[in-house]
């Protein structure tokens, strides 16, 4: 792997070493920093350690047009937030938040510097049409999705097709679970809703451990590589500020097997003290090494590649194919062979036109 990745992992466990880095290895880390999502997490990092004023003036000057995109980023999910409200209030049920917008609404560790893409919401099932039927009155609406997207997402997934404001151009996922129904594990929706915590009336994010095993579950389970170490940077944040506690720890495994996403968490605990060096008790890393087995060297070696692949520039021979059989597990894990390979072929097709034109 790159050396630019492991200057990166580096700045990740101690924010001090960035203050001795040369021009070089800056290059590679800003350039990679970048791409996956972390630039501004960074900017935080040495503010935090202290070494902010010392580091080249260039270079500051990138970490802080980072931290002023992450900063309006948050202002309007804030806003985002508050119009939702107001859009869902007939609902009358509390409206979970999740990811991103769970973290900078409740001011979890994972919000310093963390840069957003689109809100998502967890409501339960039988309310998505009323939800849908509000949220296009307020502005929401859904584009470009065929009658098999429809139906991909209606009946297959844990989300409907995401929805666009048509003034503003924020991206809205609702979800009524965090895996699809179709997916080889099954967490079950009702027992998500019972560790929810209240940040006022309306408003609500998962429990602290739901929180965990969830950001873990869409690290290995979505296939979304290109941001995998800044994922797998909100799964260290949120371990470090929850794991004080030392119950949390057991009630962490427990509720990963409740919710049949052990092996998720077990890879995330793993690759978390590897790779970030995340404090943990041993036995949370004797139950991931059991939980993962006898695959854990060959899947060690293909996750922290997928890590190390976020900017093409960097890539070696391997990284190609590691970006394949990611992309190959993600939707193996995600539908049954005999829905897979019509979807897959389809997708292939419909991809064709569009490449050549």
């Amino acid at each position: 792997m790159n050396t630019a990745f492991h200057t990166l992992l580096r700045a990740l466990r101690e924010p001090a070493s960035m203050a001795g880095l040369d021009a070089a290895a800056w290059d590679g880390l800003l350039r990679h920093a970048r791409a996956c999502g972390l630039l501004s997490r960074l900017a935080a990092d040495v503010r935090s350690a202290g070494v902010f004023d010392g580091l080249p003036e260039i270079v500051r000057h990138h970490m802080r047009a980072a931290e002023i995109v992450a900063e309006r980023q948050h202002r309007a999910v804030r806003w985002e937030v508050h119009k939702l409200r107001q859009a869902l209030a007939p609902l009358a049920c509390p409206i979970v938040l999740l990811k991103g917008a769970a973290y900078v609404m409740a001011g979890l560790s994972p919000a310093r510097g963390r840069i957003l893409g689109d809100i998502d919401l967890l409501l339960p099932r039988d309310r998505l049409d009323q939800a849908e039927t509000l949220l296009r009155f307020a502005g929401w609406f859904g584009a470009g999705h065929d009658a098999y997207d429809q139906r991909y997402y209606r009946e297959w997934m844990h989300e409907l097709p995401p929805v666009t404001h048509f003034r503003r151009g924020s991206t809205l996922d609702l979800h009524h679970n965090i895996l699809p129904l179709t997916a080889r594990c099954k967490p079950q929706a009702e027992r998500l809703w019972t560790g929810v915590r209240r940040l006022d009336a309306e408003l609500h994010r998962l429990g602290d451990a739901d929180l965990v095993i969830h950001a873990a579950t869409h690290l290995y389970h979505e296939g979304e590589w290109g941001y995998g170490l800044r994922n797998l940077a909100d799964i260290d944040a949120l371990l470090r500020e929850f794991g004080a506690r030392d119950e949390f720890w057991t009630s962490l495994t427990a509720r990963a097997a409740e919710l049949d996403l052990a092996r998720p968490l077990a890879y995330a605990l793993r690759h978390a003290a590897a790779l970030l060096a995340t404090p943990m008790p041993v036995p949370a890393l004797a139950w991931a090494q059991r939980t993962i087995g006898l695959r854990a060297g060959f899947m060690d070696g293909l996750f922290r590649r997928g890590f190390a692949t976020a900017h093409i520039e960097f890539d070696d021979a391997w990284s190609g194919l590691a970006r394949f059989a990611l992309y190959v597990r993600s939707h193996w894990l995600k539908m049954p062979p005999h829905r897979l390979l019509p979807h897959l072929a389809r997708k292939a097709l419909r991809r064709q036109p569009e490449e050549s034109t």
